[in-house]
């Protein structure tokens, strides 16, 4: 038998066997999830939530840093370029990402596709029709009719030209089949704060942001742009309830890999997932903060990343919406 080539046979096994150890041992130091935006928000939040859970299911640290910026791909891009191993996640905004990747195309450093191994879909903030007091409207129906008997009169405000709420707002003209006038603003604040003292009259905006507001009766929820209604506003119809079929607005949360992380860690970091967005110690305190989670599998998630992206091209090119 050939000296060489039992040697080299007897190297490959070693080196198969120590790759395969290295990653049923994974994992063997902490893991940081990567935020790419400030704290104190529902992003933020979740994470500082989820990290213990996640760290008691993988028996590591998780850690929790922010690197905000350039609407969220100073930290998107950072994790694109780590080390694919599985240390370093990206816990993010599918929906800011899909919206700025698909306004910035050209100039956008990663593919949400192609950069990264899908880890989960795990929530979403629902987002909330709503309308000033002062608009005779109580229902979709009576929007809808105010709307066509008065085009181009209505207003509906919005963060800022290409934001999700402009997009909502564009999705629900098409859906509803009319013609609003949109008022963008230069953040969430300052457009809540028009649309409460009347100076706009609607706006499709989250629930996080609102909620106060409608609890307050500052604000009246005519409908949740999601599929099923919400504990927090029960007596609100879904969209699809009020007449608007298929009109599902929200900002998804999700967990992102860089591409080429082993498949062996995002098994172990799928079953981590399913079992925290299971755990009622979880879905709580997130559900108290306006996020509805969820479990979606590497390959849901996968698919829910395409056709975020894909609707919200369409909508961009449709409505002919061009960055700022």
């Amino acid at each position: 038998m050939n000296v060489k080539a039992v040697l080299k046979a007897a190297i490959g096994t070693i080196a198969l066997a120590t790759s395969l150890g290295a990653h049923a041992e994974w994992p063997e130091r902490p893991i940081t999830l990567v935020v790419p935006w400030p704290p104190g928000g529902g992003v933020d939040a979740a994470a500082r939530v989820a990290g213990p859970m996640l760290a008691k299911q993988l028996g590591q640290q998780v850690v929790v840093v922010n690197r905000p910026g350039a609407t969220g791909s100073i930290g998107a891009e950072s994790v694109a370029k780590a080390e694919p191993d599985g240390y370093t996640l990206l816990w993010s905004s599918l929906t800011s990402h899909a919206i700025y990747a698909s306004l910035y195309e050209r100039s956008t450093p990663f593919d949400l596709e192609k950069s990264f191994t899908p880890v989960s879909v795990f929530g979403s903030i629902p987002f909330v029709i709503v309308v000033n007091p002062g608009v005779k409207a109580n229902s979709v129906q009576e929007l809808v009719a105010l709307a066509k008997a008065r085009p181009g009169a209505l207003t509906f405000a919005s963060s800022g030209n290409g934001s999700v709420q402009h997009l909502a707002g564009e999705m629900f003209k098409r859906a509803a089949g009319v013609d609003l006038l949109h008022v963008p603003y230069k953040g969430i604040s300052p457009s809540l704060l028009d649309l409460v003292g009347g100076q706009v009259n609607m706006s499709i905006e989250s629930l996080a942001a609102t909620l106060p507001h409608i609890r307050n009766q500052k604000l009246r929820a005519l409908a949740v742009a999601s599929p099923e209604r919400i504990s927090l506003l029960p007596d609100v119809p879904t969209a699809a309830e009020a007449g608007l079929k298929g009109y599902d607005v929200s900002a998804k949360l999700f967990a992102l890999a860089p591409a080429g992380t082993p498949a062996s860690v995002i098994d172990k970091l799928d079953r981590a997932f399913k079992q925290v967005f299971s755990d009622k110690a979880v879905q709580e305190p997130l559900l108290a903060q306006s996020i509805i989670t969820r479990y979606a599998s590497p390959a849901e998630s996968a698919k829910l990343i395409h056709d975020e992206l894909a609707t919200f091209k369409t909508v961009i090119r449709e409505a002919n919406i061009r960055p700022e």
